[in-house]
């Protein structure tokens, strides 16, 4: 999953950069959806520009963690939103450590527009789809190892002895 997400933010980057530099705004549903190719020196909605290096910190850790953990997963949907993750997570981060203007400090392409909406890009949605994913399975108590949080704590109290959760 986050191979197929890493090649494709990068080939639609690679094809943004090629296909939208000085283009201006290309509308694609008219003002609801369109094509306007911006560098983002910062986080979302170009926060914290001066910072790149810690979004590349962070994003290292990031991967590291995924990386460590995915070898414990035991169920599809964490192993999909945590791949997703990963792809959208090494996506920015390569255009970080590659582009302009250099090492750790280059600007993300950015190129897809909505309405009142900062610009984004296709590791900006796969980290945006991860986060809706993790939560969803959050909530439904799923845990990283598939099994339900709620078994989990049914089987502590059972094996307790004494029916009683401990403190």
């Amino acid at each position: 999953m986050a191979l197929v997400v890493l090649g494709l933010d990068q080939l639609t980057k690679y094809l943004a950069v090629e296909k939208l530099t000085g283009e201006g705004r290309v509308d694609v549903a008219g003002d609801l959806f369109g094509f306007y190719l911006i560098r983002n020196p910062g986080a979302a909605f170009s926060m914290a520009t001066g910072s790149t290096w810690i979004f590349s910190v962070v994003a290292i850790a990031v991967a590291v963690f995924i990386i460590r953990i995915s070898r414990t997963l035991g169920h599809w949907g964490w192993a999909v939103a945590l791949g997703l993750l990963l792809g959208g997570a090494v996506g920015n981060l390569t255009d970080r450590i590659f582009r302009s203007p250099g090492l750790f400090r280059g600007h993300v392409v950015d190129f897809l527009e909505l309405p009142n909406w900062p610009i984004f890009n296709l590791a900006d949605c796969a980290i945006t789809c991860a986060a809706v994913l993790i939560a969803v399975l959050s909530v439904i108590g799923i845990g990283t190892d598939g099994q339900r949080v709620s078994d989990s704590k049914k089987k502590s109290t059972t094996e307790d002895g004494d029916g009683q959760a401990d403190a």
